[in-house]
């Protein structure tokens, strides 16, 4: 069972917001009955649904993993005209928007969805979905800089800070670490670096929550299995 507003916001008729209004005015019928009563249940796998005559169906839900590539930017239109992640997705799933952004130079992991409960419990700070990135930085990051990492550091009045953060093993030349957070603030693993005189050569998100990155190729996607949707939403 779903509430009628929420059913007519994710069939793509209009906001919940929008869907009160609709209900109110007396717009909306279940099984050929008016409804306008808010707070009204439907199941939409038996119950017939019509807004100003015309009969609604529950868009299905999708969810998919992408590995956004360097070089193009998470919007759906560019006022530079860069390429966008929408372009390498099928024509016909035109509903899907990502979830959180990655900038124009960062790669990786990146989540598309038409399930806007499913991208609030992505996004927002009081879920605390941990998200791994990979940074390489030219010259040596030390310890003192992993510690102001996981202490946090504040930059332009916002706290920056990671969960944890961890050297990988890489050319002497080249720092790389491994970051973890919780939060997805403006640009935040390139600031954490830059507030210790670090500039990032790449940046890489490798995970988010459970779900790696794994060996989906750059600028390939693929479905999310209900199991993966699950243990986010868990």
């Amino acid at each position: 069972m779903v509430r009628l507003h929420k059913f007519l916001a994710e069939a793509g008729v209009a906001s919940r917001r929008a869907g009160e209004q609709i209900i109110l005015a007396g717009r909306v019928a279940v099984n050929g009955e008016i409804i306008r009563q808010l707070g009204t249940k439907i199941d939409p796998r038996r119950d017939h649904v019509t807004v100003d005559g015309q009969g609604v169906r529950a868009r299905r839900k999708l969810y998919v993993a992408l590995h956004k590539p360097r070089g193009c930017v998470c919007s759906r239109k560019d006022e530079f005209d860069r390429p966008t992640i929408y372009e390498l997705l099928p024509k016909e799933w035109d509903s899907l928007y990502s979830v959180g952004r990655l900038d124009y130079d960062t790669e990786g992991l990146i989540f598309l969805t038409n399930d806007g409960e499913f991208a609030l419990r992505l996004t927002h700070p009081r879920y605390e979905v941990r998200k791994k990135y990979v940074v390489t930085v030219e010259g040596r990051v030390d310890e003192e800089a992993l510690k102001n990492f996981t202490r946090g550091v504040v930059d332009h009045g916002e706290k920056l800070k990671a969960e944890k953060a961890r050297w990988i093993p890489s050319h002497r030349s080249r720092s790389t670490v491994e970051l973890e957070l919780t939060e997805g603030r403006n640009r935040e693993v390139r600031r954490l670096f830059e507030s210790q005189g670090a500039t990032v050569k790449r940046l890489q998100r490798t995970q988010i929550g459970k779900i790696k990155l794994g060996e989906l190729k750059p600028g390939k996607w693929r479905a999310l299995t209900e199991p993966e949707i699950k243990s986010l939403l868990g």
